[in-house]
């Protein structure tokens, strides 16, 4: 006989306490990719072959630009999100999970952050 109340089951969160948060997060991301990543691809594919001017001048616009920095931001964000999960599940050692986890949250930071920096140095004509 358990002396636990079904009141962990009823707010949904595991042990972690904030499991279904994190899943969330995944999903949300991951389906905002779609149609961010379509029309990337679209102005690859349509700036093929073209020159540096017109290149800068067409992702120099406010929406190429928004959508660019929305497309690097979800990404990295998505990618952190699916690199802790790899790494709570197959490291064991406590310490080295602490590191890779901050290591992680760095990495996806820093090159976020530049790759952000270059979208904004492209709009702003820097």
């Amino acid at each position: 006989m358990s002396m636990k109340t079904p009141l962990k089951n009823v707010r949904g969160l595991g042990s972690a306490k904030d499991g279904t948060t994190h899943w969330w997060h995944q999903k949300v991301t991951a389906v905002a990719l779609i149609p961010l990543f379509v029309i990337a691809l679209a102005y690859a594919i349509c700036l093929t072959g073209a020159d540096y001017m017109q290149v800068r001048e067409t992702l120099s616009s406010p929406f190429a630009t928004i959508v660019m920095l929305l497309l690097i931001g979800t990404t990295f964000y998505h990618l952190k999100l699916g690199l802790q999960v790899v790494i709570e599940d197959y490291i064991h050692t406590e310490s080295t999970k602490i590191v890779c986890l901050l290591l992680n949250t760095f990495i996806c930071s820093i090159v976020g952050l530049a790759a952000a920096l270059a979208v904004l140095k492209l709009a702003f004509g820097g």
